[in-house]
């Protein structure tokens, strides 16, 4: 029997999802981590975020993230990360930990098992938290529970489109090499999802990757009202690559639209597959 076109979208999205266990190595360096930074810096908290707490990670390509609330005084964002960096360094000596706005990398066990460190301070009074800035190197005000309910309460909408939304999206991103921040992605993919009457995932995917053409990758205000805007790309360089690479996206996800419509599944599944590089 010929596979459909949904068929294969959904043996894509389980071929990509992590399963339950699949970061347990990585996160049991948690505990070491938190450890050695309240010793060094003082914590006030340490919690995971990032797509695989949200359930929008990719098999492969996502890490574990975790936000690390410092206690003291805002220091730049710079020397909150260096000094981040250089606890962990002198703690896991045969591991890399090097820097990547906003996080800092620890890449255990060759990179099998990496972990991400946000270094953060809590704003006691406006609420959320100070991050380092991916693009101005400053810092950015971040609300990262509240914009993890914003996704679980869109993602109630049409059975749960969000979430496949913005996995798929991210799974573009990793399989074609594309600029663009993930969180963006999820973001945005929440934000359609939300404004959708009707759902059909061969159909939304290119109008999803239309909206993000039509609209230039524009910054994107905190659909909570809280945070600071989400910015898609760190440079104009990157900006540029990821645009062609979205040009080409959108002109292969509207062909396996139509193909779709037409009942020419093998035709649909034969775009997503450049679509994602399978």
């Amino acid at each position: 029997m010929a596979v459909t076109t949904l068929a294969y979208l959904n043996e894509l999205m389980s071929k990509y999802t992590p399963s339950s266990t699949y970061f347990d190595a990585a996160r049991t360096h948690r505990s070491g981590i938190e450890t050695r930074l309240d010793s060094w810096l003082g914590v006030r908290e340490m919690f995971e975020t990032g797509s695989l707490k949200h359930g929008t990670g990719v098999w492969f390509y996502s890490d574990v993230d975790y936000i690390v609330s410092l206690k003291g005084v805002r220091p730049t964002s710079t020397t909150a990360l260096n000094k981040v960096r250089d606890a962990l360094k002198d703690k896991y000596r045969n591991t890399t930990v090097r820097t990547s706005r906003p996080a800092v990398v620890c890449e255990f066990a060759g990179g099998d098992e990496t972990v991400e460190v946000v270094p953060a301070y809590e704003d006691t009074v406006g609420g959320g938290y100070w991050i380092p800035d991916p693009k101005t190197g400053d810092w950015m005000k971040s609300y990262p529970k509240h914009h993890n309910a914003y996704v679980n309460d869109a993602n109630r909408k049409h059975s749960g489109a969000a979430k496949k939304l913005a996995r798929l999206a991210k799974t573009w991103k990793y399989k074609r090499s594309v600029p663009v921040s993930s969180c963006y992605l999820e973001m945005r993919a929440a934000k359609y999802a939300a404004g959708e009457d009707a759902w059909s995932l061969p159909i939304d995917i290119y109008h999803y990757l239309k909206r993000l053409r039509d609209i230039d990758l524009a910054a994107m205000n905190d659909p909570t009202g809280l945070g600071s805007r989400f910015n898609a790309y760190s440079s104009t360089s990157s900006k540029a690559d990821a645009i062609s690479k979205l040009d080409t996206a959108v002109s292969r996800a509207i062909k396996a639209k139509n193909y779709f419509l037409a009942e020419n599944h093998d035709e649909a599944i034969a775009q997503y597959k450049l679509l994602f590089n399978q």
